[in-house]
């Protein structure tokens, strides 16, 4: 490149290769204005045309449109002069050779193409020339620097190679000021144009014929790539479009996670006003511990003028369902203060710091409450013990955090804690220590009378029979808690609603209550005539047994109605709750348990046992280890535990296997002895559950005397 400067006129840039091909293409403009008198020097420039892939120009862009031819081969004469074969200048016709042809190969590509030398950027030396200097010799003469790399000769690389063959080659841009003539010289498009076209015609010796088949064919594929193109760039802009909706949803969603949201900064409390402890029946030892919270919780001044104080924290623990959550919800409302709920689990985020940064904000508001009530429900999910996990090295600074908000440096009188769990041993040692939960509550599963004073209390909610008696009900769901009750509650409702009747008898409850034990009846199974005979001798004599042995527990129904992976039970009804049972008690249980299979021999011979009793082998033998390994019921072995046999030795493994099968087959030969001596009542229970399914225990006493039974 080189520049024209002066004292007035800013710098005007433009590459070297440009100003030598326009040169070049007016001096053949102008040679080939007289194209009627020479038609061979046009085509001879035609095909030069062709074969160059240099760009062409014409006047307008070169803004010299208004000149004319005479004004032309003046201007031309004096830019690019005409050598002679002397080496003198002239101005002959343009058929004469306009430049001079060198034999001589000189030191560099310039020398031979434009007959004087250059220099590197930044390099000053004399230019020694034969001929006249032309305009552009003289520039080159006055500024003494030729600001661009003269190329010598050498190995051309194939980058270059390449580069020069796809025409990547552009030229270095100066950051000068440019005409807006020469602007648009510069950046004109190097497309294919029209002319470019039928010149491409008559090189590929297209007939007259086909040409215009050709340019159809050429606009189709014009058309059908300018479709492509736009259909390209409307697939772009619906991505574009696509990906800027996800990014919005994506950043509206980090927004609404706490790691945005000042991490739950905000935690309001609940008043429980509608709560007390009449709504908790069946564990009054528990509201007795906890009435002494509610104490200090009103007037906390009776407590500290004597300089005592409180536990901070109440750890309650029992099974599911046992009404830890209403409890605390109580202590709340027979204090009237605020109380603030939180899971465990909701401490737990996928950002590191959120766990650590509620429990925070929740003691904060808190504090700023006091006297208030805060209930942590299954805090085993958030107080569990702390272990060293490289895989998870953040794991314990919620816990930390909770330690440190309990009993920390920082005091929080007022702030009563009341946690709940069903699995205290997984909970950290720090967390239950004295001065943070020092105070554990037990709810247990209620006894008869806490079973029946819940019965009562959902009772009066539903619409029911005022003969039902909750204690016949209490009696036979031992075991249960009282959400366990308030299902079975809420069964009998859905059953008698369904059976169209206008209360709730004893019997929904009795169906909701096999239904919650056993699962529901499978009425749909159809089962052959032999298997419910056979089915119905075996319950028999699970009945029998039970009726007349003296330690076993009364009889509540039996029936042949299949439920769940059964055939047909009988359910026992203890009076009361059993705390700890006899020697007595349990050998009654395992005689019960074998009076199926002992009437399934004498019917229908031991050729025709079934599998049906394997339940019933497993509890009676489940019983009799307990006997010999637990209980020290065993003469032989003495009073002495086997708690885990594989441990002993050979003898004493022997010994027990021994115990626990005589256990077994004396009472497999009581429960023979009974059905034996009892077979007309036998035959008799057996006839009636074939044909009525279900008895009741009044109706099998009344079989059992030889007395009918009603029409139903």
């Amino acid at each position: 490149m080189f520049s024209l400067s002066t004292s007035v006129q800013p710098q005007v840039t433009v590459p070297l290769s440009h100003l030598i091909n326009a040169v070049q293409y007016l001096k053949t403009a102008v040679g080939s204005s007289n194209a009627a008198a020479k038609p061979q020097h046009r085509e001879h420039a035609l095909e030069q045309d062709l074969q160059s892939t240099e760009p062409t120009w014409s006047l307008r862009d070169l803004g010299l449109s208004d000149l004319g031819v005479g004004q032309l081969d003046e201007l031309i004469s004096a830019m690019v002069p005409r050598l002679s074969q002397q080496g003198a200048l002239s101005s002959s016709s343009p058929s004469q050779q306009a430049w001079g042809t060198s034999h001589l190969s000189s030191h560099s590509f310039f020398h031979n193409k434009h007959g004087f030398s250059g220099g590197k950027m930044g390099t000053s030396y004399p230019v020694f020339c034969k001929q006249i200097p032309s305009p552009l010799q003289a520039v080159c003469t006055e500024l003494r620097y030729w600001p661009v790399w003269i190329q010598n000769r050498g190995f051309k690389t194939l980058g270059k190679h390449k580069r020069l063959q796809a025409g990547f080659e552009r030229p270095i841009e100066s950051d000068g000021f440019t005409p807006s003539f020469m602007k648009g010289f510069l950046t004109r498009d190097k497309g294919m144009e029209v002319e470019t076209l039928d010149k491409l015609m008559k090189n590929k010796n297209i007939p007259d014929g086909q040409q215009d088949s050709f340019k159809t064919g050429f606009a189709e594929g014009f058309l059908k790539s300018q479709a492509l193109t736009q259909r390209t760039q409307d697939s772009l802009r619906r991505t574009r479009l696509v990906l800027l909706v996800l990014l919005l949803l994506g950043l509206y969603g980090l927004s609404k996670t706490p790691f945005l949201s000042g991490l739950d900064s905000a935690v309001d409390p609940v008043h429980m006003k509608n709560v007390t402890f009449e709504h908790v029946k069946g564990v009054e030892e528990a509201k007795n511990e906890l009435q002494e919270v509610v104490e200090f919780l009103r007037s906390p001044e009776k407590f500290t003028v004597l300089g005592g104080k409180l536990p901070r924290g109440i750890l309650l623990v029992g099974p599911p369902g046992t009404g830890k959550t209403l409890l605390a919800r109580a202590v709340a409302g027979e204090a009237n203060v605020p109380f603030y709920y939180a899971s465990g689990s909701e401490f737990d985020e996928m950002f590191v710091g959120v766990g650590a940064s509620r429990i925070r904000n929740l003691f904060k508001e808190a504090k700023a409450n006091t006297p208030c009530v805060i209930f942590i429900d299954e805090l085993d999910s958030v107080g569990g013990k702390r272990i060293e996990s490289p895989m998870h090295p953040y794991s314990r600074q919620t816990i930390n955090q909770l330690l440190a908000e309990m009993d920390g440096f920082k005091p929080n009188e007022g702030v009563i804690i009341i946690g709940a769990t069903n699995f205290p041993e997984a909970l950290d040692n720090a967390l239950i220590r004295p001065g943070r939960f020092d105070m554990q509550v037990t709810v247990p599963k209620p006894d008869v009378k806490g079973r029946t004073e819940i019965l009562n209390w959902y009772l009066r909610k539903i619409k029911v029979d005022p003969d039902v008696e909750a204690g016949i009900i209490a009696r036979g769901t031992v075991g249960f808690s009282g959400a366990d009750l308030e299902n079975l509650v809420n069964q009998a409702a859905l059953k008698a609603a369904v059976d169209g009747k206008d209360m709730v008898t004893l019997k929904e409850l009795e169906f909701a209550k096999d239904k919650i034990l056993m699962g529901p009846e499978r009425r749909s199974v159809e089962i052959d005539k032999k298997n419910k005979e056979i089915t119905a001798y075996h319950e028999s004599g699970h009945a029998i047994v039970a009726y007349y042995t003296k330690d076993a527990m009364p009889i509540n129904k039996a029936t042949i109605m299949p439920r769940g992976p059964t055939l047909g039970h009988v359910s026992m009804l203890p009076d009361d709750d059993r705390w700890s049972e006899t020697r007595a008690q349990l050998l009654a249980q395992m005689d019960v348990s074998m009076g199926g299979r002992v009437a399934e021999e004498i019917i229908f011979g031991n050729e025709f046992i079934t599998t049906g009793a394997s339940s019933d082998f497993d509890a009676a033998t489940r019983i009799a280890k307990m006997m010999v390994t637990r209980f020290g019921m065993c003469e032989r072995l003495g009073v002495m535990t086997y708690t885990d046999q594989t441990k002993q030795s050979p003898e004493t493994q022997a010994a027990i296997e021994h115990e626990v099968r005589k256990l077994l087959k004396d009472s497999y030969e009581r429960a023979r002895a009974l059905l034996k001596s009892h077979a007309k009542e036998h035959q008799n229970l057996a006839n009636a559950l074939l044909q009525y399914e279900t008895l009741d225990a009044r109706e099998i006493k009344m079989v059992l005397e030889g007395k009918g039974l009603e029409t139903r």
